[in-house]
């Protein structure tokens, strides 16, 4: 039998960069999903205060096995 895939979107921030936003989407993701096979981030965004960056943001989709 053939494995199927589902893709959700998800959108993750985070104050140290924007792996760490990716790291968290996958935490996060995981403990209500199983099996995740990948990560791909399609838009990165950060927030700037006072000329720094304060938070980084990413719009990623994690894909899945179906049960």
């Amino acid at each position: 039998m053939d494995s199927m895939l589902k893709v959700i979107e998800v959108l993750a921030e985070s104050d140290k960069s924007w792996e760490d936003a990716a790291q968290q989407a996958v935490t996060r993701a995981s403990k209500t999903l199983h099996g995740i096979k990948s990560i791909y981030i399609k838009h990165f965004e950060a927030k700037v205060e006072n000329n720094a960056i304060t938070k980084y943001r990413i719009n990623a989709n994690i894909s899945f096995l179906l049960d």
